[in-house]
């Protein structure tokens, strides 16, 4: 039975939706060159493409909306003497970007204001870039901007190290030194690490600002390359590899115990030839996985310390790279919870788009939480001078209003780390409001009880409730009709309001009433309102066992269970004695009303019982035929 029941999530149903070829970026010419990167990079507002040109390095830049074929001639960015290996656009201002290249240089390009591939010159003209960083002695391999702090980018290089650039002033600040070639790198959400892989198999998780690995421990197993990539604000990361066997495997990390992946081992993916690229949405804590040479896509959402599997996008068209837009560059009136953009060929990109399947005119809170926007938590002299901390985040509804984004202060980068801490001190806000209401819960109680109508709707499905609650009524008034201190008649007659319905009962009640006029009208004295009170309960509230107490009775039984228990009973007590005393004429009418109820109610209980019996019989019936 357990296979049968399905983990509960709001992103379990989303599925990837492809675009038509007009609507995608068309007659591009897509680097060819054999580096293991991703070949393009996204933002909300561009696309940045290796391109394949002559006479030096270039790439192209896209803008989104201007889909559908592209001309043939382009302003490309150039610059560089060798082909372009890698570009990153900066976390906080979508127009700057940089480029690594086969020259052992790094570059950094700002996009023109108002640019655009469509032209009316006849050559367009090229980009030049804005700053040059030297520092490399080889190929410049992967660039990457730190998340949280401005200015400051890392730079992976043939030379076996990594470099962190200063680019308010142009400088390298730092240098990591490795014993083989990076493969890919990744920053932790606070920027103060940073986790690589590497063709020696080693996966290192880097104390930046001290230049050394905090730990060094062995990654995949295979001899291909594999990837890694930080799971946000989480002490865990990612890494897709190959087997001794060449299989494609996925390992999930934990940085206070990275000697073996999570839970042992490597989760075997397929025997798929081409390495796994991964990408993380932080919002949706949604692990992607594009298989390169292949036109699948899976998806995984992070819960529980493991890899939930979600679904796979497939095409037939197999991509050569990939990219993923920040979370705050989706359609957010349309559920989109995330875009790609992946190269189809080498002459066209196809955006895809990862959708939660709803219905909804209003902003969806559930399945968009507060994303980082484009400020950052510290500046590059802050963070080289130790500070570390998240970037602010703001909320999705902001765009979706078309307001201004609203940021929020995020929680300092050490609280990821000691998650738990916090946990204890927790602990007594929550049990603190739980010891206040107890006497709070105690106050209240008298109050609901002059509205019970909760008993009536606690009996309305049991009909055998009903009969005993009318038997038990019958009985106290054939045992206390001559009692006079009993007080307990209220309580019954709540018991059984529900027989209202029935039209036999109706009946018996508008009998009764008749029936009970003449000692409604009997002189009282005015000194006595108690026992008239009590009286008139005792006459008309029995018409509550055959239908429902006149509005006037139903505000005086209310009025007497709102008094104390032991106040009423004395009350009661002392009322009885003069009653009988004082108006002997109106005791004896009520005794001979009281008769002719019992009588009524005797016959409807039989009547009742013999419905009960047929019901049951029926039941019966049909359960055989069931059984059959």
């Amino acid at each position: 039975m357990a296979g049968r029941f399905v983990r509960a999530s709001k992103y379990r149903h989303v599925f990837g939706q492809s675009t038509r070829r007009e609507q995608c970026y068309d007659n591009l010419r897509i680097s060819k060159n054999a580096w293991d990167t991703n070949l393009i990079k996204a933002n909300p507002k561009y696309l940045s493409v290796n391109w394949e040109a002559g006479g030096g390095g270039a790439f192209a830049v896209i803008p989104l909306e201007e889909r559908g074929k592209l001309p043939e001639l382009l302003p490309l960015f150039r610059g560089h003497t060798a082909v372009v290996l890698d570009t990153d656009w900066s976390p906080f201002d979508d127009s700057i970007l940089a480029s690594a290249s086969d020259d052992g240089k790094v570059f950094l390009w700002q996009v023109p204001d108002n640019f655009t591939l469509r032209t009316d010159a006849e050559e367009p003209e090229d980009v030049k870039p804005v700053g040059k960083l030297s520092g490399h002695s080889r190929k410049v391999g992967h660039v990457l901007f730190n998340p949280a702090a401005e200015n400051v980018l890392a730079s992976s290089s043939g030379d076996y190290t990594i470099k962190i650039w200063d680019l308010e002033d142009g400088k390298s600040k730092l240098t990591l030194k490795g014993n083989d070639i990076f493969t890919s790198l990744s920053w932790s959400a606070n920027g103060n690490m940073l986790v690589t892989t590497s063709r020696d198999k080693k996966l290192r998780f880097w104390d930046v600002r001290q230049e050394k690995p905090a730990h060094e421990v062995p990654g995949h197993g295979g001899a291909k390359n594999s990837r890694v990539v930080w799971l946000g604000d989480h002490d865990r990361v990612a890494t897709t590899g190959f087997s001794k066997m060449s299989e494609r495997q996925l390992g999930l990390w934990d940085l206070r115990n990275p000697e073996k992946p999570v839970g042992g081992d490597f989760e075997p993916l397929d025997s798929g030839s081409g390495i796994s690229m991964p990408f993380w949405d932080d919002g949706c804590q949604m692990l992607y996985l594009a298989g390169k040479g292949d036109g699948n896509i899976r998806y995984y959402e992070y819960q529980n310390d493991k890899f939930e599997y979600l679904s796979e996008y497939r095409s037939p068209d197999p991509q050569r790279g990939i990219a993923f837009i920040p979370k705050r560059g989706v359609n957010t009136h349309d559920n989109e919870v995330m875009r790609a953009f992946k190269t189809v060929g080498d002459a066209y990109i196809e955006p895809i788009s990862f959708v939660v399947p709803r219905r909804a005119e209003t902003f969806q809170e559930d399945i968009y939480p507060p994303t980082v926007g484009t400020t950052p938590a510290a500046t590059s002299g802050e963070w080289f001078g130790g500070k570390t901390s998240l970037p602010p985040k703001f909320s999705l509804e902001d765009l979706y209003d078309g307001n201004e984004p609203q940021m929020m202060a995020a929680p300092r980068a050490t609280a990821t780390s000691s998650a738990p801490a916090p946990a204890p001190a927790a602990a007594p806000a929550i049990s603190a409001p739980r010891s206040q209401p107890e006497p709070i819960a105690t106050k209240p109680d008298p109050t609901p009880a002059p509205t019970q109508s909760a008993p009536a709707h606690r009996e309305m499905p049991k009909v055998g409730a009903n009969k005993q609650s009318m038997e038990s009524a019958a009985s106290k008034f054939a045992d206390n009709e001559e009692d006079a201190g009993h007080v307990s008649d209220a309580s019954s007659f709540e018991e059984i309001q529900k027989p209202v319905v029935r039209p036999s009962v109706m009946a018996a009640r508008q009998e009764f009433e008749t029936k009970s006029e003449p000692p409604k009208a009997s002189p009282v004295s005015a000194s006595e309102p108690k026992s008239m009170a009590k009286d008139s309960f005792t006459g008309e509230g029995l018409s509550a066992a055959s239908g429902v107490p006149a509005p006037d009775m139903r505000e005086k039984v209310q009025a007497e269970e709102s008094k104390p228990a032991p106040a009423t009973a004395t009350a009661a007590t002392n009322s009885r004695p003069s009653t009988a005393t004082s108006t002997p004429p109106s005791a004896s009418a009520a005794a001979g009303g009281l008769k002719d109820v019992l009588n009524e109610i005797r016959s409807m209980l039989q009547s009742q019982g013999q419905q009960i019996k047929d019901l049951t019989d029926e039941f019966a019936q049909l359960k055989a035929k069931v059984s059959e």
